[in-house]
């Protein structure tokens, strides 16, 4: 098999995945480029065009080439010439298990979770309903229509889309003019409201070895620069610190990594996943688990593959070996 890494997509996290094929095309240097262009079509890429893209978490890249279709052609493509798709994607049907289905019913190897697992864990109140019922603690959930009475309550809200990522639309909601935002964004897309929860913001890999069996890798502790984790902090501020290996105790690091299993084993993730969460004085409370976390420059996954040490050529490569051997286990079913 051939590996190709599909990168890129229609959503707003295209330009994450922009910069997360970048560090997979550097460590993968003979693998093929597909460009999903914001348009919808599916480009070859060069690596110049691909590397060259100085600023890639604010423009979207150049398109070049002509097209290979769209995505139900890029895949049917990847089925007839026997392709490994290595998914330098975020979000949307990337992450939503659209696009997996699609390799799924073309018998196309891919890397990270299957559809089913997807779906669950990009619906953020499905994932937090699976992780719940294998014991996770996670927040509750406040409706929109009680925001106003909740906000009095606990004094501070935090929202975010049902199914998206990267801290896009991100609102803390701390007073009134807060909440008629809300509103407005709610009107377009469904969201997840709860109350705030005060503590040390944290993630928590979780990787899928050779063998099958699973790991929690060391967890990441995040200090926003203005406090806040948003877009801007994650990707364009310099003054946020991730710190890998974390300050915290030995014992939040066994509580994470034990969280962070149960969420990845609740949604039925393969490979590798990302769990959220926020530090409090009785510990870990669940966020949201991200099936295809960034591998960017500056992203979190790939700092806590360093401190496991493991190297990041390794880790791609055993995530298409698993892909691989999951794609003819399913054709042999």
């Amino acid at each position: 098999m051939s590996i190709t890494i599909l990168f890129g997509g229609v959503n707003r996290e295209r330009l994450v995945a922009v910069a997360s094929a970048q560090s997979l095309a550097r460590a993968l240097p003979d693998a093929d480029l597909w460009y999903w262009a914001p348009n919808g079509q599916v480009h070859a890429a060069t690596r110049e065009t691909l590397l060259g893209h100085d600023r890639p978490f604010e423009i979207d890249l150049p398109t070049e080439g002509a097209p290979i279709g769209d995505i139900e052609a890029a895949i049917a493509l990847a089925a007839r010439e026997d392709r490994t798709l290595l998914l330098g994607l975020h979000g949307g049907m990337a992450e939503n298990g659209e696009l997996q289905t699609l390799c799924e019913a073309r018998g196309v190897a891919f890397t990270g979770s299957g559809a089913a697992a997807s779906r669950v864990a990009f619906d953020k109140p499905a994932a937090k309903a699976a992780a719940a019922k294998a014991g996770v603690t996670s927040p509750l959930g406040v409706a929109l229509d009680d925001a106003e009475a909740a906000l009095a309550r606990y004094g501070r809200l935090v929202a975010k889309p049902a199914a998206d990522g990267s801290s896009y639309g991100l609102i803390f909601v701390d007073g009134p003019a807060d909440l008629e935002r809300l509103k407005a964004a709610a009107a377009t897309e469904a969201y997840v409201i709860e109350p705030f929860v005060a503590g040390q913001e944290a993630t928590c890999g979780v990787l899928e070895r050779a063998d099958g069996s699973l790991i929690a890798l060391p967890p990441v502790e995040i200090l926003p620069a203005e406090g806040v984790f948003d877009y801007q902090a994650k990707y364009l501020s310099a003054g946020t610190r991730e710190l890998c290996p974390s300050t915290f105790s030995p014992e939040i690091v066994a509580a994470l990594g034990e969280n962070a299993l149960k969420a990845h084993r609740a949604v039925g993730a393969a490979g590798y996943s990302r769990s959220d969460f926020i530090i409090t004085a009785q510990g870990p409370v669940f966020l949201e688990i991200n099936t295809l976390p960034g591998m960017t420059a500056s992203s979190l996954y790939p700092k806590s593959l360093k401190a496991e040490g493991i190297g990041f050529e390794d880790f791609l490569r055993g995530q298409i070996a698993l892909a691989e051997a999951r794609a003819r286990k399913a054709v042999a079913a």
